[in-house]
């Protein structure tokens, strides 16, 4: 089971290499058969080759049997015709990464910051919208006829909408049984109403899902007042960008937000947050993101592959990462405890060796 690795920049080759890590460990002890290959991209591959993403990156991402990202200081690069290409949206629209998964859970003894604990993931549409670079398929999505005047085209289809639906739909078949859809059809009445005319489609296959729906507004004041609620929420590109978020610090920290980017058949994990270049070298990074993204990786391989030693990999990462975050003494710096990337990085190997014989 061949996995890509793409460390990034910033903090990326630090929780990279952590991740890498507990992922050798896992393969050491359950027999996984991981193969990790390791590749530049970035500020670099920007230096060396002119490019943040080499052409050889994107074939060696197809053939791999999933990628683990780390964060990419992509508001730093150069334009495009320079060489500063967006790694991830890359990634995202050459492979058909058309669902972006995002959990959030509040942890046993980790303060969250709502008014309600919750258990919730958000299924984001990661293929269209407002987002420019994965609008058009030639020229760009964002222009300005004249100095002082901007526009950006937002696009929503019926068939990206549908199969986001029923992502999230299956998704929830495993979770609660319960879907809320996101939007703004009050005043996007076109485009969000194409999207919800898709989901109430998709609704109607799934009768024994419940299903409401939320204006985005709304839903971005429920996840503080009553996020409990929630089980399985599905949104378009931004809206769903932007809550993911805001789910994500409210049950702890986003330095603790998963991710995958998932197609029909490619998974991208992926940390939720950015490269954080100021403490890039410093060991104080929290790795916990990156590596739990690894684990829905590891959950999703499962899955695709039908290996269910993969899932129970991907369960014991989770177990293993909640047993230390109880605990002030075994969390990091940014959690209120001692511990730096490299350290953090040991307890949960040690954490996971003790846990390993657990059932499956």
């Amino acid at each position: 089971m061949r996995l890509l690795l793409l460390p990034g920049d910033g903090i990326g080759p630090e929780i990279s290499a952590a991740a890498a890590h507990v992922l050798q460990a896992l393969d050491r002890r359950l027999g996984l058969g991981i193969k990790l290959e390791t590749r530049e991209v970035g500020f670099t591959t920007l230096r060396r080759d002119g490019t943040t993403f080499p052409p050889s990156v994107l074939e060696a991402a197809r053939e791999a049997a999933g990628i683990i990202v780390g964060p990419v200081s992509t508001l730093e690069y150069p334009p495009p015709a320079e060489g500063g290409i967006n790694v991830s949206a890359a990634l995202r629209k050459e492979l058909d990464l058309y669902a972006n998964i995002r959990p959030a859970r509040s942890r046993p003894g980790l303060p969250h910051y709502g008014r309600t604990s919750m258990d919730l993931v958000i299924v984001r549409e990661n293929t269209e919208g407002f987002y420019a670079v994965r609008t058009m398929f030639q020229g760009h999505g964002e222009f300005m006829p004249a100095p002082d005047l901007a526009f950006a085209i937002r696009k929503i289809s019926a068939s990206a909408s549908r199969r986001i639906a029923l992502a999230a739909f299956a998704l929830a078949e495993r979770r609660r049984r319960k879907v809320t859809a996101v939007h703004k059809a009050n005043v996007l009445r076109t485009s969000d109403g194409l999207f919800l005319r898709e989901v109430r489609k998709a609704a109607k296959e799934f009768p024994a899902i419940s299903y409401d729906e939320q204006l985005v507004d709304s839903m971005a004041a429920l996840l503080i007042r009553d996020a409990a609620r929630f089980d399985t929420v599905v949104a378009t590109n931004l809206f769903g960008d932007i809550l993911s978020d805001e789910a994500s610090e409210l049950s702890g920290s986003l330095g603790l937000g998963a991710a995958i980017n998932a197609g029909d058949e490619h998974c991208m994990a992926q940390a939720q947050h950015g490269s954080a270049p100021d403490i890039a070298g410093k060991d104080l990074a929290n790795p916990v993101s990156l590596i739990v993204s690894a684990a829905m990786l590891l959950d999703w391989l499962g899955r695709h592959y039908g290996q269910e030693k993969f899932a129970h990999a991907a369960r014991l990462i989770e177990r293993a990462v909640d047993a230390l975050l109880e605990h002030p003494n075994t969390r990091t710096r940014d959690l209120g405890g001692p511990l730096g990337t490299a350290s953090f990085t040991a307890a949960l190997e040690r954490e996971l060796d003790r846990r390993v014989t657990e059932p499956a």
